[in-house]
């Protein structure tokens, strides 16, 4: 005689059996990322030291994540624009900003940014830096560093130095020369890297400390003088030119330097994946030739370890804008 079981009770174990196996399968698996195309977003105009690090990067980029990478330029307000538009960017890691020194500065220049770096993005990787590289003009009466300092010492506020603009890592770098080294010279900031060069050729200024991309050319070429590197060693493109610290200015460095960022909140195993292909591009033999063309030493590295160089760069800079009182208007 076959088995009956009441109705209630085959429909209370068929709904367990259900849930049981429901509870067994993997959850719904997400597309794996990246899925679609990813955003560089340059908070500057195409052709300068941040554009050019992201379309470095960006061939092995594509070839790694198997995916488009779109460099994005967002000028304007000092890089802010740009920034601002990836801190309020989904956090789905598909956009991210490539930044340089004054986004570290920008943080004490401006003291109502429109997002809050601590809060609102988080470092992935950094890319590389670029120490700043010393330019007089072939008719200044030094031919050192410390000769500079000396003249300068000798004759205060004869001397100008060329910036790229109010707040720059050349500004903020050639501030600290002043602090280092006890000197009065009056700074003339210019709307931009070229224009800066310009003054420096016609003798409007005797010095400028500015990203080695636009100055080696110039001094092989014998157009102007170059005396020394900002950084703790010296550059490969060229190792005739001796560095700061080794002229007797101890401590002394200032870079520009170039990173990639992303919205707070994108998912940690996204940033740490984006992190090391990074790492993997920008170390590559393939670019060591055009980097070290560049005066740039390649970067990499951890998100924890970008986090840190920020804060690192970010107290630095603001000890030297507070002490120089130095302003964003002309």
């Amino acid at each position: 005689m076959p088995l009956r079981f009441p109705r209630r009770r085959l429909l209370s174990a068929a709904a367990a059996a259900l849930l049981a196996g429901a509870a067994a399968l993997p959850a719904e698996a997400q597309p794996a990322w990246p899925a679609r195309p990813i955003r560089l977003v340059v908070p500057y105009t195409p052709g300068g030291f941040t554009d050019q690090m992201a379309r470095l990067v960006q061939p092995g980029l594509q070839q790694l994540l198997g995916q488009t990478i779109v460099v994005d330029n967002r000028p304007g307000a000092n890089s802010i624009i740009g920034v601002d538009a990836v801190a309020k960017a989904a956090p789905d890691g598909y956009t991210f900003a490539v930044v340089i020194a004054a986004y570290a500065a920008n943080t004490t220049l401006y003291p109502k940014l429109p997002y809050d770096p601590a809060k609102d993005l988080q470092g992935v990787a950094l890319l590389g830096v670029s120490p700043l590289l010393a330019a007089v003009n072939n008719q200044a009466p030094f031919r050192t560093a410390r000769e500079l300092a000396a003249y300068a010492k000798a004759h205060p506020g004869e001397l100008s130095y060329g910036s790229s603009g109010n707040g720059s890592a050349a500004h903020l770098t050639s501030e600290l020369f002043k602090s280092v080294t006890g000197t009065d010279m009056v700074h003339v900031p210019y709307k931009g890297a070229a224009p800066a060069l310009t003054g420096l050729l016609g003798n409007e200024t005797q010095l400028l400390l500015d990203a080695p991309t636009g100055l080696i050319n110039m001094g092989q070429q014998g157009k102007v003088r170059l005396i020394g590197v900002a950084g703790d060693k010296r550059l490969p493109a060229l190792p005739e030119v001796p560095t700061f610290i080794e002229q007797g200015f101890a401590g002394f460095t200032g870079s520009t330097w170039a990173g990639v960022l992303a919205p707070a909140g994108t998912p940690p195993e996204t940033v740490r994946r984006m992190a090391e292909a990074l790492t993997a591009v920008i170390r590559g033999d393939a670019l060591r030739p055009r980097l070290e063309a560049m005066g740039t030493f390649a970067g990499g590295g951890t998100p924890a370890e970008f986090d840190a160089f920020i804060a690192a760069e970010t107290a630095k800079w603001g000890k030297v804008i507070r002490e120089a009182k130095v302003r964003t208007d002309p």
